[in-house]
């Protein structure tokens, strides 16, 4: 179970080298290579030049009647002069010895490693230069992976979306969505002053590299679901009939820049619809700074974004609290508007579909990820910036780890590149501890746990109550004891049956509350800490 509280250009593909920069030129005058050589990296190849005192063949003659058995010319480029020359894989480890064997021979000019390069997309969109909540995430590194997928879906439960709009009318497949304010099948912005949702879909998915406008996070599939008005407003009933609406469409990811009304049923029973059939409720925190997260984002089953400006410093309306999950770029956000237009507004309502673009690439890259595992990528792949968590959560959202299914945040145990990480996996030791006891309904339980591993990355607290109550788990990283209004994170369910992961650093010492919402009877708390 998820929880709150952590707390015109052309396209052009710039080449980055392994090794050496060299100029990157025409193929003309290429032979055949060897039957079997396949394309991509070839890092058990040596590059070798010929002088120009001699010709190809003759190079290619000296050399291989000079080099180890296993090292064999495998590809010739005459026009340019040079031949590669495959090392059998077990004897890659003594590649260098081998370039200085025949870098030494009189009719060779030069021996190197086949290096490996790899492309960096720069997106051709005109505006992209003059926007930077893409960068600051590093999608435009992601994009290497991917650009996004048409088949992952991006429901915007908002304003109208102008589907007509040049960087958005790829992103639709000839079901735009639904009108659920009017209540018919077009869901356009009545007039170009109602602007929100398609602000906030551009963010999320404005078509990137199609020559037009700005790049958005994801090239990804939108539905839109107009379920509030020109004047920005929308009632419960629209807005809750949208998020299952879209869910029922498949939607991967629903985006609700939207908030107020206080905590109720029927949004709550919309968003957890919603992601118990699949979909990953995404929402705004709020834009009334010093406030707590407003609803629907403070709901257990939906993900609170909060916004950050360019220096990524929480923004001075961005609302923060223990229910915030991740951090985006939501001031001055440059997106798409209503008549073929582009505007920069600042809100919450921005930082939310940067968070949802960002994880439509992620479920692009995992598109067997469940909901669960999606709203779990998005936090793990998320980078600390150095908030507090009830500004951050988990941290600022990150395309780029986000696809490539980790993080190389210098602040986490588990990053492979970190000097200080200890090696080997997590769970490679294994702690254990439980507790027992009686509690009366309405009453409250709180221990201290102290971490036991020499090198701890995570730990599960699991809580097993009595049937027909219901008891709600509550946890601290600092060892202060929690409270119902002050944690670090919770699992609240309708039972007694609750459990809460968290990743470890080291630092941390776990306070815990066990609260009688209603009910009572024994209960076990147990803690399982992993370490390296």
């Amino acid at each position: 179970m998820p929880e709150h509280g952590s707390p015109g250009y052309d396209r052009r593909s710039v080449l980055k080298a392994a090794g050496a920069l060299g100029a990157f030129m025409g193929l003309g005058g290429i032979t055949a290579a060897t039957p079997g050589r396949t394309p991509g990296p070839k890092e058990n190849e040596i590059l070798v030049g010929k002088s120009n005192t001699v010709g190809l063949a003759t190079a290619r003659a000296k050399v291989e009647a000079n080099t180890p058995d296993h090292a064999a010319v495998v590809h010739e480029n005459e026009t340019l002069g040079y031949m590669a020359l495959e090392v059998d894989e077990d004897r890659v480890g003594t590649m260098d010895s081998i370039i200085d064997q025949v870098e030494r021979r009189p009719e060779v000019e030069y021996a190197e490693r086949n290096a490996t390069y790899y492309t960096q997309l720069e997106p051709n969109d005109p505006n992209y230069g003059q926007q930077y909540a893409p960068q600051q995430v590093r999608a435009d590194q992601a994009w290497d992976t991917t650009l996004g997928s048409m088949d992952v879906t991006v429901a915007v439960v908002d304003q109208g979306v102008d589907y007509s709009h040049p960087d958005l009318a790829d992103r639709f497949e000839g079901d735009e969505g639904y009108d659920f304010v009017d209540d018919d099948e077009d869901p356009a912005p009545v007039n170009n002053d109602e602007n929100h949702g398609t602000h906030v879909a551009g963010i999320a998915a404005a078509t990137t590299d199609n020559g037009t406008g700005i790049a958005g996070m994801s090239n990804s599939r939108i539905l839109s679901g107009r379920a509030l008005g020109a004047d920005g407003g929308g009632s419960l009933s629209d807005i809750a009939d949208a998020i299952q609406w879209a869910a029922d469409q498949g939607a991967d990811i629903i985006n609700l820049s939207l908030g107020g009304g206080g905590s109720n049923s029927t949004m709550r029973n919309a968003i957890d619809y919603a992601y118990d059939n699949g979909s990953l409720p995404i929402a705004a925190a709020g834009n009334d700074y010093g406030s707590s997260v407003s609803y629907p984002a403070a709901y257990e089953n939906c993900m609170a974004v909060s916004a950050l400006n360019e220096d990524e410093n929480l923004a001075n309306f961005s609302n923060k609290g223990p229910e915030i999950n991740v951090a985006a770029p939501g001031a001055n956000v440059l997106s798409t508007v209503p008549g073929n237009s582009y505007e920069e507004l600042s809100g919450t309502s921005m930082a939310c579909p940067a968070a949802a673009g960002v994880a439509a690439l992620g479920k692009a890259a995992y598109p067997d990820d469940t909901v669960a595992d999606l709203w779990g990528r998005l936090e793990d792949s998320a980078v600390d910036i150095g908030l507090p968590s009830d500004e951050q959560g988990a941290g600022r959202v990150d395309a780029l780890n986000i696809v490539e299914g980790g993080t190389d945040d210098p602040d986490d145990p588990d990053d492979p590149d970190d000097p200080d990480d200890p090696g080997g996996e997590c769970g490679d030791v294994v702690e254990t501890d439980s507790v027992s006891d009686y509690l009366y309904s309405g009453g409250s339980h709180s221990y201290t746990y102290s971490l036991d591993t020499a090198n701890p990355c995570s730990a599960t607290v699991t809580l097993s109550g009595p049937s027909g109550a219901d008891f709600d788990l509550y946890l601290t990283l600092d060892g202060r004891t929690p409270s119902t209004w002050d944690y670090d994170e919770r699992s609240i369910s309708a039972d007694s049956n609750e459990e809460i992961t968290v990743s470890l650093s080291g630092d941390e010492e776990l306070g815990l509350l066990v609260d009688s919402y209603s009910g009572s009877g024994y209960y076990t708390v147990s803690i399982e800490e992993l370490g390296k």
